[in-house]
């Protein structure tokens, strides 16, 4: 039995085939291979088409199928990782009412904020375990208050997992992680949260059914079958957001396992039995994928929005034309501190660990005698690693103090500089494997259809190629120290 995995980024669409036996893929693709486009109609704002990730799921599946490495007839089982937080809207038709406002869009910031002090910081907290913040409750009232022409037109509501779902099955479900990382779950009283329901005045028939993480979340539709290739009836039977999904494919499911990740954001997800919160609401708990009301399992997240996004933005300002290889390259000559040149990398929207915050990027100490385009590059990512440790450091105050850090060999965790600079400055060593997102919703969608007994029998073969120790702490230090110095003047 194959299984498909779907991932539904911010960048692109990936899309993997797993033998559901021997957990290898078979096949990947991505769609498209650039980026796709962030639309921004005014600054802090942040929206995509949802349609055009239905589009560019169909062309990545394909994609894969055209590499002729395995029979689209024998996938079994679908499973979807997503970007979190983002807000899909449509109507009784199924049809989309607005583009999605996703996760790095800080246009609901105030709204959050009037509703945390409405309800109260201790009920928020220890019910909702965070803030409303800038999370798809506040989004959707943000629509409600400027849009309500558009809001009086929704039949449901749905983070962008759940709306691939729809396409694919024409049903709609979402599951208690789902609502949790929009701020919806009432995680005391095991239910819809009341609070934030009235608050906001919406109405209990926007909620899809909730259903577990690994069920049956719909059958495939003949036409789409028809359309892909693929067998009519398969179900979907995993969707999770792409940082649960994250730490499910890395095997990270028990209290004081960590994963991370550096994409367009950075994450670091470590997996609690408590119900635990920040007293700021800097880092965020939400359920994980293998939470239920018998065996507590909650994600503490800590996303920081300008990471690789930074990464990218450098490359193509000043060298479009390299690989990211030959960037890396060119850093690894500069000495660590980049003599001297420090990044604050703070560019993509509102910072939850600075307090929601818009403090924008910040280059110091540019020498126009001394510093080249190979000195920016190091420094950027020596800037992406201090935050890490700043915001890992606000995960330690609440009771988070990994031995390990388990990470994916992708995206900024390819660079061999980054992985040293995140290892020394955050004290932690880090095991990196070969898997990423769409592989791993292959896996979770192995789980949901019954393939593997317990989740931690879907990873018996998955090891480490590598184990990465700090090894230059004392070199770090004074560059992180220095680091954040700077980003305290500015927070004042």
């Amino acid at each position: 039995m194959l299984l498909l995995g779907i991932d539904v980024g911010t960048s692109s669409i990936k899309v993997s085939v797993v033998d559901a036996q021997t957990q290898q893929c078979k096949a990947s693709a991505q769609y498209p291979e650039t980026e796709s486009p962030i639309l921004s109609p005014q600054p802090g704002w942040a929206e995509q088409s949802p349609e055009m990730w239905w589009e560019h799921v169909q062309l990545a599946i394909k994609k894969a199928h055209a590499s002729n490495t395995y029979n689209p007839a024998d996938i079994g089982a679908i499973g979807i990782s997503y970007q979190m937080h983002g807000l899909v809207m449509v109507d009784e038709d199924q049809q989309v009412l607005r583009n999605s406002i996703i996760w790095c869009d800080s246009r609901a910031v105030e709204i959050g904020e009037k509703a945390f002090k409405a309800i109260g910081k201790k009920t928020s907290l220890s019910h909702l375990l965070n803030s409303p913040g800038n999370f798809t409750a506040s989004k959707l009232a943000w629509v409600k208050e400027e849009e309500p022409a558009t809001y009086k037109k929704a039949a449901r509501i749905m983070l962008p997992g759940d709306f691939i779902s729809m396409k694919m099955t024409g049903e709609i479900t979402t599951s208690i992680s789902a609502l949790s990382e929009g701020i919806f779950w009432d995680f005391k009283k095991d239910r819809i949260s009341k609070d934030v329901m009235e608050h906001f005045g919406f109405d209990d028939n926007l909620i899809p059914t909730i259903q577990d993480v690994f069920s049956d979340h719909g059958r495939l539709s003949a036409g789409v079958a028809e359309s892909l290739s693929l067998q009519p009836g398969i179900p979907v039977t995993y969707k999770a957001g792409d940082q649960p999904n994250n730490a499910l494919s890395l095997n990270v499911l028990e209290p004081g396992e960590v994963a991370a990740t550096a994409g367009t954001s950075g994450v670091i997800y470590g997996v609690s039995d408590e119900l635990t919160y920040d007293p700021e609401s800097r880092v965020n708990t939400f359920a994980h994928v293998n939470y239920t009301n018998d065996e507590k399992r909650l994600g503490v997240l800590l996303c920081i929005n300008g990471t690789g996004i930074l990464n990218r933005w450098v490359k193509n300002i000043f060298t479009p034309a390299i690989s990211y290889t030959q960037m890396n390259n060119e850093a690894s000559k500069v000495p660590v501190g980049a003599d001297g040149l420090r990044v604050l990398p703070f560019g993509n929207g509102a910072e939850r660990m600075l307090n929601n915050q818009i403090i924008g990027v910040h280059f110091h100490h540019i020498d126009l005698n001394l510093h080249s385009q190979a000195h920016l590059f190091r420094a950027a990512q020596e800037g992406i690693a201090c935050a890490f440790r700043y915001g890992l450091d606000i995960m330690r105050e609440n009771g988070m103090n990994p031995q390990v850090i388990r990470a994916g060999k992708a995206n900024l965790f390819l660079s061999e500089l980054f992985v040293e600079a995140f290892v020394n400055t955050t004290h932690v060593p880090v095991e990196l494997y070969n898997c990423d997102g769409s592989v791993g919703a292959a896996i979770g969608a192995g789980i949901g259809a019954g393939v593997y007994k317990t989740p931690k029998e879907a990873f018996t073969q998955v090891k480490p190629l590598t184990v990465i120790e700090p090894t230059k702490k004392k070199e770090y230090k004074a560059v992180y120290e220095e680091w954040k110095g700077l980003l305290d003047n500015i927070l004042k």
